[in-house]
């Protein structure tokens, strides 16, 4: 309840202005432009995360309630559906950087441009900057898997899936041919969810190894991370992972579980593709804040760290700080907090001197 009286808040600021609009569709993919009455003739790139079809998703009230925190700055919010759903970096990449492309052409160069977004838009943060970074003066990326794509991928997604195998076989699709019917659905979550109830000593297996802690949230990530890998699968033409040398640890019995769990070979072009789609360098010209929460079903902190490791090996530590909010969930992060990050960021592009690495000030 706190949470959507926050967001209405929010909504209701945006609302109270004046602010022109527009909506269309570039090569493929529909967007929106927000400005307010008071711009400041700057810009926010909004990235949204995994949809598994194209669109926009600035009809979700914290999504918007977020995007009202950048408009009530002051600022011009541009956002692209790409052109694709699901792991759409790909076309992402493109899609936006045609919107960005638009927007200075039709409204005029702005004095300066952001980029951020949750999730996988918070991977492309980091991948825009790195790519384009004559275009960005900074970024903001909340509760992005902030690491080279195969490697999240492959240690996450896919090493979840064979040990959860290891302990319920046969009650997903096989983790590297999963039948293109499969669906994301509440119905093949609840009952998963059914079959780790069943069995509690094998689903506190799986906890343990994964750092989830109900069975809830591990039936809905084991149905999310399933999807995924089907979506990958029909984007590479194949299998992008390999586990043969893999060593397994975190289970109750690591000997067993390496014995037994079942290995996969990758596809080299399926491989070929993850890499190309993204793996990020950590070469960044121009200040980006990520903001994770200390608690994520999807994407852990361990996974984000991995970014600060790139930075640091490119050269380029001084451009990237993180922080933290002491929330359960994949972004949850309120707009109170988008809204605090957002003027560290400002304050450190505009002065040099960074935010200070830990919790959200």
């Amino acid at each position: 309840m706190k949470r959507l009286l926050i967001t209405c808040v929010f909504l209701a600021a945006l609302c109270s202005a004046q602010t022109k609009s527009e909506s269309g569709q570039l090569g493929g993919a529909k967007f929106r432009i927000d400005i307010p009455e008071n711009w400041n003739h700057g810009l926010v790139i909004y990235c949204h995360g995994y949809e598994p079809k194209p669109g926009l998703v600035d009809s979700d009230p914290p999504t918007a309630a977020v995007l009202a925190v950048f408009q009530k700055a002051g600022y011009a919010v541009a956002q692209s559906g790409y052109s694709a759903g699901g792991w759409a970096v790909e076309e992402a990449l493109k899609d936006t950087e045609t919107l960005r492309n638009y927007f200075a052409r039709k409204y005029g160069a702005p004095r300066e441009t952001y980029v951020t977004g949750h999730s996988m838009g918070g991977f492309l943060t980091v991948a825009l900057i790195e790519k384009y970074p004559q275009a960005y003066d900074a970024g903001l990326a909340l509760c992005g898997p902030l690491g080279p794509a195969a490697w999240f991928m492959e240690r996450r997604v896919f090493d979840m899936r064979v040990v959860f195998d290891f302990y319920f076989p046969g009650a997903l699709p096989s983790p590297v041919k999963v039948p293109s019917v499969y669906s994301l659905d509440d119905i093949a979550k609840a009952r998963l969810e059914r079959i780790l109830d069943s069995k509690p000593e094998q689903a506190a297996a799986v906890r343990k190894f994964s750092g989830v802690r109900t069975n809830k949230e591990l039936a809905d990530t084991l149905v999310f991370w399933t999807f995924i890998l089907k979506d990958l699968q029909q984007r590479s033409h194949g299998n992008p992972f390999d586990n043969h040398n893999t060593i397994y640890e975190g289970s109750p019995d690591d000997n067993a579980l390496n014995d037994g769990v079942s290995r996969y070979a990758a596809d080299p072009g399926a491989t070929d593709y993850l890499q190309r789609y993204y793996t990020p360098s950590g070469k960044i010209e121009h200040p980006v804040l990520a903001i994770h929460t200390t608690y994520d079903p999807l994407v852990p902190p361990w996974v984000t760290d991995a970014y600060s490791l790139l930075t640091k090996a490119a050269g380029k530590g001084s451009f990237f700080v993180q922080q933290y909010v002491k929330h359960a969930g994949h972004c949850q992060i309120t707009a109170p907090e988008v809204e605090r990050g957002f003027a560290a960021l400002r304050q450190w592009k505009n002065t040099g001197g960074p935010p200070t690495p830990g919790g959200l000030q």
